[in-house]
Protein backbone atom coordinates (compact mmCIF):
# COMPACT_ATOMS: atom_id res chain seq x y z
CA UNK A 1 0.00 0.00 0.00
CA UNK A 2 1.34 3.59 -0.85
CA UNK A 3 2.69 5.86 1.51
CA UNK A 4 -0.65 8.53 0.71
CA UNK A 5 -2.94 5.60 1.83
CA UNK A 6 -1.20 4.92 4.91
CA UNK A 7 -1.29 8.72 5.69
CA UNK A 8 -5.01 8.79 4.45
CA UNK A 9 -5.72 5.98 6.77
CA UNK A 10 -3.91 7.55 9.91
CA UNK A 11 -5.20 10.78 9.81
CA UNK A 12 -8.61 9.08 9.08
CA UNK A 13 -8.42 7.09 11.84
CA UNK A 14 -7.25 10.11 14.51
CA UNK A 15 -10.42 11.68 13.05
CA UNK A 16 -12.65 9.37 14.21
CA UNK A 17 -10.78 8.09 17.35
CA UNK A 18 -11.48 12.19 18.28
CA UNK A 19 -15.14 11.37 17.87
CA UNK A 20 -15.35 8.36 19.67
CA UNK A 21 -13.61 9.84 22.39
CA UNK A 22 -15.69 12.93 22.84
CA UNK A 23 -19.05 10.24 22.06
CA UNK A 24 -17.67 7.98 24.37
CA UNK A 25 -17.69 10.55 27.56
CA UNK A 26 -20.69 11.76 26.91
CA UNK A 27 -22.40 8.54 26.87
CA UNK A 28 -21.25 7.05 29.75
CA UNK A 29 -22.55 10.18 31.60
CA UNK A 30 -25.05 10.27 29.87
CA UNK A 31 -26.26 6.35 29.91
CA UNK A 32 -25.96 7.38 34.00
CA UNK A 33 -28.63 9.85 33.99
CA UNK A 34 -31.28 8.48 31.83
CA UNK A 35 -31.32 5.13 33.51
CA UNK A 36 -31.86 7.06 37.11
CA UNK A 37 -34.30 9.32 35.22
CA UNK A 38 -36.56 6.52 33.34
CA UNK A 39 -36.02 3.99 35.90
CA UNK A 40 -34.89 0.62 35.66
CA UNK A 41 -38.41 -0.61 34.45
CA UNK A 42 -39.26 2.00 31.62
CA UNK A 43 -35.52 1.69 30.85
CA UNK A 44 -35.75 -1.74 29.70
CA UNK A 45 -38.80 -1.28 28.03
CA UNK A 46 -37.15 1.68 25.80
CA UNK A 47 -34.40 -1.08 24.95
CA UNK A 48 -37.24 -4.05 24.25
CA UNK A 49 -40.03 -1.74 22.08
CA UNK A 50 -36.86 -0.08 19.81
CA UNK A 51 -35.69 -3.73 19.18
CA UNK A 52 -39.05 -4.50 17.67
CA UNK A 53 -38.89 -1.62 15.13
CA UNK A 54 -35.01 -2.71 14.35
CA UNK A 55 -36.20 -6.02 13.07
CA UNK A 56 -38.31 -4.68 10.52
CA UNK A 57 -34.84 -2.95 9.22
CA UNK A 58 -32.84 -5.89 8.93
CA UNK A 59 -33.07 -5.35 5.13
CA UNK A 60 -31.49 -2.04 5.11
CA UNK A 61 -28.43 -3.53 6.39
CA UNK A 62 -28.34 -5.54 3.97
CA UNK A 63 -28.57 -2.17 1.29
CA UNK A 64 -26.14 -0.60 3.16
CA UNK A 65 -23.03 -3.32 2.83
CA UNK A 66 -24.17 -3.15 -0.46
CA UNK A 67 -23.89 0.31 -1.25
CA UNK A 68 -20.70 0.74 0.37
CA UNK A 69 -19.19 -2.10 -1.30
CA UNK A 70 -20.45 -1.09 -4.71
CA UNK A 71 -19.35 2.64 -3.89
CA UNK A 72 -15.85 1.51 -2.95
CA UNK A 73 -15.52 -1.13 -6.01
CA UNK A 74 -16.51 1.81 -8.62
CA UNK A 75 -13.95 4.40 -6.91
CA UNK A 76 -11.35 1.72 -7.12
CA UNK A 77 -11.65 1.51 -10.64
CA UNK A 78 -11.87 5.70 -10.97
CA UNK A 79 -15.21 5.39 -12.28
CA UNK A 80 -16.96 8.74 -11.45
CA UNK A 81 -20.07 8.46 -13.65
CA UNK A 82 -20.93 5.00 -12.60
CA UNK A 83 -20.74 6.07 -8.91
CA UNK A 84 -23.21 8.04 -8.90
CA UNK A 85 -25.34 5.98 -10.67
CA UNK A 86 -24.99 3.38 -7.53
CA UNK A 87 -25.77 6.55 -5.51
CA UNK A 88 -28.88 7.02 -6.76
CA UNK A 89 -30.02 3.30 -7.47
CA UNK A 90 -29.64 2.88 -4.00
CA UNK A 91 -31.24 5.58 -2.93
CA UNK A 92 -34.23 4.12 -5.42
CA UNK A 93 -34.62 0.64 -3.67
CA UNK A 94 -33.84 2.34 0.23
CA UNK A 95 -37.14 4.31 -0.64
CA UNK A 96 -38.61 0.53 -1.29
CA UNK A 97 -36.80 -0.77 1.96
CA UNK A 98 -38.45 2.38 3.92
CA UNK A 99 -42.09 1.64 2.48
CA UNK A 100 -41.99 -1.95 3.30
CA UNK A 101 -40.63 -1.41 6.77
CA UNK A 102 -43.70 1.04 7.79
CA UNK A 103 -46.02 -1.57 6.40
CA UNK A 104 -44.77 -4.29 8.37
CA UNK A 105 -44.03 -1.61 11.72
CA UNK A 106 -47.54 -0.93 11.69
CA UNK A 107 -49.31 -4.08 11.04
CA UNK A 108 -47.06 -7.24 12.38
CA UNK A 109 -44.78 -5.41 14.87
CA UNK A 110 -48.11 -3.36 16.53
CA UNK A 111 -49.72 -6.50 17.12
CA UNK A 112 -45.93 -8.00 18.52
CA UNK A 113 -46.16 -4.93 20.69
CA UNK A 114 -49.33 -5.25 22.36
CA UNK A 115 -49.83 -8.72 22.42
CA UNK A 116 -46.68 -10.92 22.95
CA UNK A 117 -44.36 -8.24 24.83
CA UNK A 118 -43.85 -8.88 28.89
CA UNK A 119 -44.59 -4.98 29.49
CA UNK A 120 -46.79 -3.83 32.35
CA UNK A 121 -50.25 -2.45 31.16
CA UNK A 122 -50.21 0.97 32.71
CA UNK A 123 -47.26 1.23 30.53
CA UNK A 124 -48.43 0.39 27.37
CA UNK A 125 -49.85 3.89 26.23
CA UNK A 126 -46.25 5.08 26.41
CA UNK A 127 -44.80 2.00 25.26
CA UNK A 128 -46.80 2.64 21.75
CA UNK A 129 -45.91 6.61 21.73
CA UNK A 130 -42.26 5.28 21.80
CA UNK A 131 -42.55 2.53 19.34
CA UNK A 132 -44.12 5.12 16.96
CA UNK A 133 -40.87 7.20 17.44
CA UNK A 134 -39.09 4.42 16.82
CA UNK A 135 -40.36 3.46 13.76
CA UNK A 136 -40.61 7.21 12.19
CA UNK A 137 -36.46 7.12 13.46
CA UNK A 138 -35.32 3.84 11.22
CA UNK A 139 -37.02 5.28 8.53
CA UNK A 140 -34.73 8.62 8.68
CA UNK A 141 -31.99 5.93 9.39
CA UNK A 142 -33.04 4.07 6.47
CA UNK A 143 -32.72 7.17 3.98
CA UNK A 144 -29.36 8.10 5.52
CA UNK A 145 -27.77 5.04 4.72
CA UNK A 146 -26.43 5.90 1.02
CA UNK A 147 -25.36 9.66 1.99
CA UNK A 148 -23.62 7.99 5.37
CA UNK A 149 -22.04 5.27 2.33
CA UNK A 150 -21.13 7.38 0.14
CA UNK A 151 -18.94 10.42 2.81
CA UNK A 152 -16.99 6.81 4.08
CA UNK A 153 -16.15 6.04 0.73
CA UNK A 154 -14.91 9.43 -0.50
CA UNK A 155 -12.80 8.56 2.92
CA UNK A 156 -14.26 12.37 4.43
CA UNK A 157 -13.81 11.05 7.74
CA UNK A 158 -13.28 14.30 8.98
CA UNK A 159 -16.86 15.61 8.64
CA UNK A 160 -17.96 12.33 9.49
CA UNK A 161 -16.49 12.43 12.55
CA UNK A 162 -17.48 16.31 13.78
CA UNK A 163 -21.32 15.07 12.83
CA UNK A 164 -21.33 12.64 15.50
CA UNK A 165 -19.85 14.69 17.97
CA UNK A 166 -22.52 17.26 16.98
CA UNK A 167 -25.13 14.53 17.62
CA UNK A 168 -23.59 13.10 20.60
CA UNK A 169 -23.58 16.90 21.76
CA UNK A 170 -27.52 16.53 20.84
CA UNK A 171 -28.17 13.66 22.97
CA UNK A 172 -26.61 15.34 26.12
CA UNK A 173 -28.88 18.36 25.97
CA UNK A 174 -31.87 15.73 25.53
CA UNK A 175 -30.69 14.43 28.50
CA UNK A 176 -30.75 17.78 30.03
CA UNK A 177 -34.57 18.36 28.82
CA UNK A 178 -35.59 15.44 29.98
CA UNK A 179 -34.40 15.84 33.71
CA UNK A 180 -36.14 19.18 33.65
CA UNK A 181 -39.38 18.41 31.50
CA UNK A 182 -42.53 17.67 33.18
CA UNK A 183 -44.01 15.42 30.34
CA UNK A 184 -44.17 11.43 30.39
CA UNK A 185 -40.32 10.91 30.70
CA UNK A 186 -40.25 7.84 28.48
CA UNK A 187 -42.14 9.10 25.72
CA UNK A 188 -40.37 12.62 25.80
CA UNK A 189 -36.55 10.71 25.63
CA UNK A 190 -38.42 9.29 22.38
CA UNK A 191 -39.45 12.18 21.24
CA UNK A 192 -36.16 14.33 21.40
CA UNK A 193 -34.19 11.25 19.63
CA UNK A 194 -36.34 11.68 16.43
CA UNK A 195 -35.90 15.18 16.45
CA UNK A 196 -32.02 14.60 16.77
CA UNK A 197 -32.35 12.41 13.68
CA UNK A 198 -34.47 15.12 11.46
CA UNK A 199 -31.73 17.59 12.03
CA UNK A 200 -28.99 15.22 11.44
CA UNK A 201 -30.39 13.77 8.28
CA UNK A 202 -30.81 17.49 6.70
CA UNK A 203 -27.16 18.25 7.53
CA UNK A 204 -25.90 15.15 6.02
CA UNK A 205 -28.23 16.12 2.92
CA UNK A 206 -26.66 19.42 2.64
CA UNK A 207 -22.92 18.35 3.17
CA UNK A 208 -23.56 15.57 0.66
CA UNK A 209 -25.12 18.10 -2.44
CA UNK A 210 -22.43 20.36 -1.93
CA UNK A 211 -19.38 18.21 -1.34
CA UNK A 212 -19.91 15.45 -4.05
CA UNK A 213 -22.36 17.06 -6.89
CA UNK A 214 -21.71 14.70 -9.34
CA UNK A 215 -22.31 11.50 -7.29
CA UNK A 216 -24.68 12.22 -4.11
CA UNK A 217 -27.65 14.28 -6.22
CA UNK A 218 -30.90 11.61 -6.81
CA UNK A 219 -30.82 11.00 -10.28
CA UNK A 220 -33.93 8.65 -10.83
CA UNK A 221 -32.72 6.58 -13.85
CA UNK A 222 -33.49 2.92 -14.92
CA UNK A 223 -30.72 0.01 -14.99
CA UNK A 224 -31.88 -3.69 -14.70
CA UNK A 225 -28.30 -4.91 -14.80
CA UNK A 226 -27.17 -2.44 -12.12
CA UNK A 227 -30.07 -3.28 -10.01
CA UNK A 228 -30.15 -6.61 -10.00
CA UNK A 229 -26.30 -6.73 -8.81
CA UNK A 230 -27.34 -4.33 -6.41
CA UNK A 231 -30.41 -6.70 -5.10
CA UNK A 232 -28.92 -10.12 -5.66
CA UNK A 233 -25.59 -8.73 -3.46
CA UNK A 234 -27.76 -7.32 -0.37
CA UNK A 235 -30.36 -10.51 -0.94
CA UNK A 236 -27.06 -12.45 0.22
CA UNK A 237 -26.19 -10.07 2.62
CA UNK A 238 -29.62 -9.97 3.78
CA UNK A 239 -28.93 -13.66 5.87
CA UNK A 240 -26.18 -11.84 7.55
CA UNK A 241 -28.60 -8.78 8.58
CA UNK A 242 -31.65 -11.39 9.94
CA UNK A 243 -28.80 -13.12 11.70
CA UNK A 244 -27.28 -10.03 13.47
CA UNK A 245 -31.03 -9.35 14.25
CA UNK A 246 -31.58 -12.54 15.79
CA UNK A 247 -28.15 -11.95 17.79
CA UNK A 248 -28.96 -8.96 19.36
CA UNK A 249 -32.79 -7.78 19.09
CA UNK A 250 -34.08 -11.05 18.40
CA UNK A 251 -32.00 -12.65 21.66
CA UNK A 252 -33.87 -9.23 23.60
CA UNK A 253 -37.03 -10.69 22.72
CA UNK A 254 -36.47 -13.56 24.00
CA UNK A 255 -35.55 -12.42 27.17
CA UNK A 256 -37.78 -10.46 27.66
CA UNK A 257 -40.11 -12.82 27.22
CA UNK A 258 -38.53 -15.27 29.75
CA UNK A 259 -37.00 -13.22 32.09
CA UNK A 260 -38.56 -9.53 32.13
CA UNK A 261 -37.73 -6.29 31.36
CA UNK A 262 -35.36 -5.62 34.30
CA UNK A 263 -33.06 -8.20 32.54
CA UNK A 264 -33.56 -6.39 28.88
CA UNK A 265 -32.32 -3.56 31.24
CA UNK A 266 -29.14 -5.37 32.58
CA UNK A 267 -28.99 -6.15 28.61
CA UNK A 268 -29.34 -2.79 27.34
CA UNK A 269 -26.56 -1.48 29.74
CA UNK A 270 -24.13 -4.26 28.42
CA UNK A 271 -25.26 -3.70 24.41
CA UNK A 272 -23.86 0.26 25.72
CA UNK A 273 -20.44 -0.97 26.99
CA UNK A 274 -20.36 -2.77 24.16
CA UNK A 275 -20.83 -0.18 21.76
CA UNK A 276 -18.79 2.15 23.70
CA UNK A 277 -15.76 -0.20 23.56
CA UNK A 278 -15.96 -1.63 19.93
CA UNK A 279 -16.55 1.93 18.49
CA UNK A 280 -12.29 2.28 19.13
CA UNK A 281 -12.30 -1.03 16.84
CA UNK A 282 -14.91 0.50 14.67
CA UNK A 283 -13.21 3.98 13.93
CA UNK A 284 -10.10 1.86 12.45
CA UNK A 285 -12.23 -0.45 10.68
CA UNK A 286 -14.26 2.11 9.09
CA UNK A 287 -10.70 4.23 7.93
CA UNK A 288 -9.42 0.67 6.54
CA UNK A 289 -12.20 -0.70 5.14
CA UNK A 290 -12.70 1.76 1.63
CA UNK A 291 -9.39 0.79 0.82
CA UNK A 292 -9.44 -3.03 1.42
CA UNK A 293 -12.19 -2.84 -1.26
CA UNK A 294 -10.04 -0.33 -3.63
CA UNK A 295 -7.11 -2.83 -3.40
CA UNK A 296 -9.08 -5.75 -4.11
CA UNK A 297 -10.91 -3.87 -7.48
CA UNK A 298 -7.38 -2.63 -8.32
CA UNK A 299 -5.76 -6.42 -8.40
CA UNK A 300 -3.22 -5.08 -5.95
CA UNK A 301 -2.96 -8.73 -4.59
CA UNK A 302 0.47 -7.80 -2.20
CA UNK A 303 -0.85 -5.01 -0.49
CA UNK A 304 -4.54 -5.90 -0.55
CA UNK A 305 -3.48 -8.91 1.70
CA UNK A 306 -1.04 -6.67 3.77
CA UNK A 307 -3.64 -4.37 4.78
CA UNK A 308 -6.31 -7.26 5.47
CA UNK A 309 -3.93 -9.31 7.76
CA UNK A 310 -2.64 -6.08 9.62
CA UNK A 311 -6.14 -5.06 10.23
CA UNK A 312 -7.36 -7.91 11.88
CA UNK A 313 -4.15 -7.94 13.93
CA UNK A 314 -4.31 -4.08 15.14
CA UNK A 315 -8.50 -4.15 15.27
CA UNK A 316 -7.62 -7.77 17.77
CA UNK A 317 -4.71 -6.09 19.77
CA UNK A 318 -6.66 -3.00 20.84
CA UNK A 319 -9.58 -4.97 21.67
CA UNK A 320 -7.42 -6.62 24.16
CA UNK A 321 -6.21 -3.60 25.26
CA UNK A 322 -9.39 -2.46 26.04
CA UNK A 323 -10.78 -5.07 27.44
CA UNK A 324 -8.98 -6.19 30.07
CA UNK A 325 -9.26 -3.59 32.64
CA UNK A 326 -13.26 -4.16 31.94
CA UNK A 327 -12.69 -7.66 32.30
CA UNK A 328 -11.07 -7.46 35.10
CA UNK A 329 -13.55 -4.19 36.83
CA UNK A 330 -16.66 -5.27 36.04
CA UNK A 331 -18.72 -5.17 38.51
CA UNK A 332 -17.09 -1.79 40.37
CA UNK A 333 -17.09 0.00 37.03
CA UNK A 334 -20.52 -0.81 36.80
CA UNK A 335 -21.30 0.57 40.61
CA UNK A 336 -19.63 3.43 40.31
CA UNK A 337 -20.94 4.83 36.39
CA UNK A 338 -24.21 3.88 37.69
CA UNK A 339 -25.01 3.53 41.24
CA UNK A 340 -27.83 0.83 40.95
CA UNK A 341 -27.06 -1.98 38.79
CA UNK A 342 -29.46 -4.20 37.63
CA UNK A 343 -29.19 -8.07 37.99
CA UNK A 344 -26.80 -9.50 35.79
CA UNK A 345 -25.60 -6.96 34.46
CA UNK A 346 -21.97 -6.99 34.84
CA UNK A 347 -22.09 -11.76 33.49
CA UNK A 348 -23.85 -9.47 30.19
CA UNK A 349 -20.98 -7.38 29.95
CA UNK A 350 -17.81 -9.55 30.61
CA UNK A 351 -19.43 -11.93 27.60
CA UNK A 352 -20.34 -9.67 25.20
CA UNK A 353 -17.11 -7.97 25.41
CA UNK A 354 -15.28 -11.70 25.02
CA UNK A 355 -17.32 -11.82 21.70
CA UNK A 356 -16.61 -8.38 20.35
CA UNK A 357 -13.31 -9.41 21.18
CA UNK A 358 -13.44 -12.09 18.70
CA UNK A 359 -15.67 -9.97 16.14
CA UNK A 360 -12.39 -7.40 16.17
CA UNK A 361 -9.84 -10.14 14.83
CA UNK A 362 -12.79 -11.10 12.28
CA UNK A 363 -13.36 -7.80 10.87
CA UNK A 364 -11.47 -7.73 7.60
CA UNK A 365 -12.11 -10.82 6.76
CA UNK A 366 -15.36 -10.10 6.53
CA UNK A 367 -14.81 -6.73 4.38
CA UNK A 368 -12.79 -9.13 1.93
CA UNK A 369 -15.52 -11.26 1.34
CA UNK A 370 -17.39 -8.38 1.00
CA UNK A 371 -15.20 -6.96 -2.01
CA UNK A 372 -15.21 -9.72 -4.00
CA UNK A 373 -19.03 -9.36 -4.66
CA UNK A 374 -19.48 -13.14 -4.79
CA UNK A 375 -20.66 -13.85 -0.83
CA UNK A 376 -23.96 -16.32 -1.95
CA UNK A 377 -22.75 -19.54 -0.02
CA UNK A 378 -20.46 -17.64 2.10
CA UNK A 379 -23.53 -15.69 3.68
CA UNK A 380 -25.78 -18.83 3.72
CA UNK A 381 -23.40 -20.96 5.44
CA UNK A 382 -22.23 -18.15 8.42
CA UNK A 383 -26.19 -16.88 8.77
CA UNK A 384 -27.03 -20.40 9.52
CA UNK A 385 -24.34 -20.67 11.93
CA UNK A 386 -25.14 -17.27 13.78
CA UNK A 387 -29.20 -18.17 13.90
CA UNK A 388 -28.45 -21.23 15.99
CA UNK A 389 -27.88 -18.51 18.62
CA UNK A 390 -31.98 -18.60 18.78
CA UNK A 391 -32.99 -21.78 19.28
CA UNK A 392 -29.93 -22.85 21.67
CA UNK A 393 -31.01 -19.18 23.67
CA UNK A 394 -34.44 -20.55 24.17
CA UNK A 395 -33.80 -23.75 25.13
CA UNK A 396 -31.21 -22.73 28.12
CA UNK A 397 -33.63 -20.30 28.92
CA UNK A 398 -36.84 -22.99 28.87
CA UNK A 399 -34.20 -25.41 31.33
CA UNK A 400 -33.85 -22.51 33.70
CA UNK A 401 -30.57 -21.34 32.97
CA UNK A 402 -29.03 -17.74 33.97
CA UNK A 403 -30.14 -14.94 31.76
CA UNK A 404 -26.12 -14.96 31.11
CA UNK A 405 -26.11 -17.87 28.85
CA UNK A 406 -27.29 -16.24 26.14
CA UNK A 407 -23.75 -13.94 26.03
CA UNK A 408 -21.86 -16.98 26.52
CA UNK A 409 -23.51 -19.06 23.39
CA UNK A 410 -23.44 -15.98 21.53
CA UNK A 411 -19.70 -15.78 21.74
CA UNK A 412 -19.02 -19.65 21.23
CA UNK A 413 -20.93 -18.80 17.96
CA UNK A 414 -18.76 -15.88 16.53
CA UNK A 415 -15.68 -18.22 17.92
CA UNK A 416 -16.48 -21.52 15.46
CA UNK A 417 -17.77 -18.53 12.87
CA UNK A 418 -14.66 -16.99 12.79
CA UNK A 419 -12.38 -20.00 12.24
CA UNK A 420 -14.73 -20.69 9.55
CA UNK A 421 -14.49 -17.85 7.77
CA UNK A 422 -10.23 -18.32 7.67
CA UNK A 423 -10.60 -21.47 5.48
CA UNK A 424 -13.62 -20.46 3.55
CA UNK A 425 -12.18 -17.03 2.27
CA UNK A 426 -9.06 -19.59 0.13
CA UNK A 427 -12.54 -20.37 -2.17
CA UNK A 428 -13.11 -16.84 -2.63
CA UNK A 429 -10.38 -15.61 -3.17
CA UNK A 430 -7.76 -17.63 -4.40
CA UNK A 431 -4.32 -15.78 -3.57
CA UNK A 432 -5.53 -15.99 0.10
CA UNK A 433 -3.32 -18.49 2.12
CA UNK A 434 -5.24 -19.61 5.44
CA UNK A 435 -2.09 -21.36 6.90
CA UNK A 436 -0.06 -17.81 6.59
CA UNK A 437 -3.83 -16.21 8.34
CA UNK A 438 -3.10 -18.51 10.97
CA UNK A 439 0.41 -18.30 11.79
CA UNK A 440 1.05 -14.64 11.37
CA UNK A 441 -2.27 -13.17 12.53
CA UNK A 442 -4.42 -16.28 14.63
CA UNK A 443 -1.31 -17.66 16.09
CA UNK A 444 0.12 -14.25 17.52
CA UNK A 445 -3.76 -13.37 18.33
CA UNK A 446 -3.57 -16.49 20.79
CA UNK A 447 -0.18 -15.96 21.72
CA UNK A 448 -0.71 -12.23 23.11
CA UNK A 449 -4.09 -13.28 24.71
CA UNK A 450 -2.16 -15.79 27.11
CA UNK A 451 0.14 -13.52 28.13
CA UNK A 452 -2.26 -11.06 29.13
CA UNK A 453 -4.04 -13.70 30.68
CA UNK A 454 -1.33 -14.79 32.88
CA UNK A 455 -0.41 -11.21 34.21
CA UNK A 456 -4.59 -10.63 34.80
CA UNK A 457 -5.52 -13.72 36.44
CA UNK A 458 -3.48 -12.82 39.76
CA UNK A 459 -4.85 -9.39 40.22
CA UNK A 460 -8.32 -10.86 39.91
CA UNK A 461 -7.56 -12.92 42.61
CA UNK A 462 -5.44 -11.08 44.68
CA UNK A 463 -6.92 -7.82 45.23
CA UNK A 464 -10.56 -6.77 45.89
CA UNK A 465 -12.93 -4.92 44.12
CA UNK A 466 -12.26 -1.23 44.63
CA UNK A 467 -10.02 1.82 42.94
CA UNK A 468 -6.76 0.55 43.83
CA UNK A 469 -7.54 -2.74 41.84
CA UNK A 470 -8.63 -0.21 38.85
CA UNK A 471 -5.87 1.77 39.15
CA UNK A 472 -2.94 -0.99 38.97
CA UNK A 473 -4.71 -3.38 36.34
CA UNK A 474 -5.46 -0.20 34.40
CA UNK A 475 -1.11 0.61 34.80
CA UNK A 476 -0.65 -3.40 34.08
CA UNK A 477 -2.54 -3.22 30.99
CA UNK A 478 -0.99 0.25 30.01
CA UNK A 479 2.26 -1.10 29.82
CA UNK A 480 2.24 -4.87 29.55
CA UNK A 481 0.08 -5.33 26.67
CA UNK A 482 1.30 -2.74 24.55
CA UNK A 483 4.99 -4.52 25.08
CA UNK A 484 3.68 -8.13 24.80
CA UNK A 485 1.78 -6.84 21.32
CA UNK A 486 5.14 -5.32 20.32
CA UNK A 487 7.61 -8.69 21.04
CA UNK A 488 5.20 -11.19 19.93
CA UNK A 489 1.88 -9.68 17.88
CA UNK A 490 3.94 -7.59 15.28
CA UNK A 491 6.25 -9.26 12.59
CA UNK A 492 9.66 -8.10 12.10
CA UNK A 493 8.63 -5.66 9.43
CA UNK A 494 5.95 -4.15 12.02
CA UNK A 495 8.05 -3.39 15.01
CA UNK A 496 10.66 -1.69 12.43
CA UNK A 497 8.18 0.60 11.29
CA UNK A 498 6.78 1.25 14.84
CA UNK A 499 10.35 1.98 15.96
CA UNK A 500 11.38 4.46 12.92
CA UNK A 501 7.56 6.31 13.23
CA UNK A 502 8.71 7.15 17.26
CA UNK A 503 12.41 7.83 16.22
CA UNK A 504 11.21 10.41 13.59
CA UNK A 505 8.48 11.75 15.90
CA UNK A 506 11.31 12.20 19.03
CA UNK A 507 13.38 13.73 16.35
CA UNK A 508 11.18 16.76 15.29
CA UNK A 509 9.70 17.13 18.53
CA UNK A 510 13.85 17.71 19.88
Amino acid sequence: MISSDNRRIAKNTLALYVRMGVSMIVSLFTSRVVLQTLGVEDFGIYNVVGGVVVLFSFLNAAMSSATQRFLNFELGRRDFAQVGRVFSMSMSVHFAIAGAVLLLAETLGLWFLNAQLNIPAERMAAANWVYQFSVASTLLGIMLVPYNATIIAYERMTFYAWASIATTFLRLGIVYLLVIGNADKLVLYAALTFAVGVLMQIVHVAYCRRAFPRTAIYRPFRDKKLFRELVSFSGWWLFGGVANMANSQGINMVVNIFCGVAVNAAMGIANQVYAAVYQFVMNFQTAFSPQITKLYSAENEGAFLKLVFRASKFSFFLMVFLATPILINADFILEIWLGNVPEHTAGFVRWIIVSSVIDALASSLCISASATGKIRNYQMIVSSLILTNVPVSILLLWCGYSPVSVIVVRTAVNFTVSVWRIFYLRRMIPYFSPGKYLRCVFGRAVLVSLSCLCISLPLVFAMNDGWAKLAISGAATGICVPVITFFIGFNKEERTFFKQFFINKFSKDK
